[in-house]
């Protein structure tokens, strides 16, 4: 049970710490993070003692603290994730390489 209770904490931690990275915007960090929390959601689901332990009111007051965290790091990385998106598709729209090769003539100095 001490087992599922550290991490039940360190997903805790792992979550604080993925907002506060997301707020950043530093989503190399952010990823590392995701990656090292989804592994210790793997362990969680592994250890038989994690059943027993959600049943407890710790887990429970836990749990209720992690719920509105996870959402707002969803929300905020699927916002980022748009504004990535809508600026590479911005780039994208200026690049006219491909479009119109009579446009490259006039551009170029002789």
């Amino acid at each position: 049970m001490d087992q599922a209770r550290a991490n039940f904490a360190m997903y805790y931690t792992l979550t604080q710490e993925l907002l506060k990275f997301i707020n950043k915007e530093d989503i190399d960090e952010f990823l590392e993070l995701e990656h090292q929390r989804s592994d210790l959601v793997e362990r969680m689901k592994a250890l038989p003692e994690t059943e027993e332990y959600r049943q407890t009111e710790e887990c429970r007051v836990l749990v209720g603290k992690i719920k509105p965290l996870d959402m707002q790091v969803v929300y905020k990385a699927k916002a980022w994730l748009n504004k990535s998106r809508q600026q590479n598709a911005t780039v994208h729209a200026y690049d006219i390489q491909n479009v119109n090769n009579l446009g490259n003539i006039f551009n170029k100095k002789y």
